[in-house]
C-alpha cells in the first residue's frame, strides 16, 4: 500500500499540478488538504508532508488564518523526521516555523521565469538533491524570500538573484524557493496576474525549457517519494 503524503494547498491557483502525477508514478499517494475551503489540517504529520505556494506571505495570518497551524505542522514534521517539502511560500513557512526569517517584498525584487539554481558543495551528500544535475531549472514567481535560514539548516543551492533557493532543516525537511511542480497553463496564469512581470517573456522561457523542467521535477518527485517510503517515520 502506498504511503500517503499530505499536501497543503493555500489557494486554487497554486495546485499540486504536475507533481501529483509524478509522485503517483513513483509509488506514492497524495491527499490534498484545502484549508481555505474548510478542510481541517492534520494535527500531526503523517508519512510525508508537502506545503505549496500562494499569494499570501509567510506572516499573513489575517489573510490566511490557517497559517499558524501550518507553521506548527511544519515545525513538528522537521523535528520529528517526517519527510517534508515546502515549495515557494511553503519553503518560507518552513523557514519561519523553524526559527528563520522571511523578507516580505525583498529588496532585489521579483524573481520570475525559469531560474538556474546552482548547487552548493553541501548538497553533495544530501538525501534529496545530492548528485542531481546542475543547474536545476527552477520556474520562479516570487517577491518574498528567505532572508535568514533557521539555526542549523543546511544551505544547498542558490541563484544569481536570491541565495536561499534550497535548504534542509533537520534530516528530511526541505524548502525550495522555486516551483518544480508548475505546468505551463498554471505558470501563464500567474504571470498574467502580476503587473511587474513581463508575461510573454517568462511564459516563453518555460515553454522553451519545459523538457528540462519536467525531467528535473520528475526526478525530484521520485526521490522524495522514495524518501517517504523508506522513512523511519512511516514505520512508527
Amino acid at each position: 500500500m502506498a504511503e500517503v503524503i499530505d499536501v497543503v494547498e493555500h489557494e486554487p491557483g497554486c495546485p499540486l499540478d504536475r507533481l501529483g502525477g509524478w509522485l503517483t508514478a513513483a509509488g506514492a499517494d497524495v491527499r490534498v488538504v484545502r484549508p481555505y475551503a474548510g478542510d481541517p489540517l492534520p494535527t500531526v504529520p503523517g508519512a510525508g508532508l508537502i506545503v505549496l505556494g500562494g499569494q499570501m506571505n509567510a506572516y499573513d495570518d489575517g489573510v490566511a488564518p490557517w497559517l499558524p497551524a501550518v507553521r506548527s505542522l511544519l515545525a513538528a514534521a522537521a523535528d520529528g523526521g517526517t519527510p517534508t517539502l515546502g515549495i515557494c511560500l511553503g519553503a518560507q513557512l518552513l523557514a519561519v516555523a523553524c526559527g528563520g526569517r522571511v523578507e516580505v517584498g525583498a529588496a532585489p525584487g521579483r524573481e520570475s521565469g525559469v531560474v538556474d539554481v546552482l548547487w552548493r558543495p553541501e548538497s553533495g551528500d544530501d538525501p534529496l538533491v545530492g548528485g542531481m544535475a546542475g543547474p536545476f531549472p527552477g520556474p520562479s514567481m516570487h517577491a518574498d524570500a528567505v532572508a535568514e535560514l533557521p539555526p542549523g539548516a543546511v544551505w544547498l543551492a542558490s541563484s544569481a538573484m536570491y541565495p536561499h533557493q534550497v535548504f534542509r532543516v533537520g534530516a528530511v525537511a526541505w524548502g525550495v524557493q522555486f516551483h518544480p511542480e508548475v505546468s505551463q497553463p498554471t505558470f501563464a496564469g500567474w504571470a498574467h496576474e502580476l503587473p511587474d512581470v513581463d508575461a510573454g517573456t517568462v511564459v516563453r522561457e518555460l515553454a522553451d525549457r519545459d523538457s528540462e523542467v519536467v525531467a528535473a521535477g520528475r526526478e525530484l518527485a521520485g526521490r522524495f517519494a522514495r524518501i517517504v517510503a523508506t522513512s523511519p517515520a512511516v514505520r512508527r
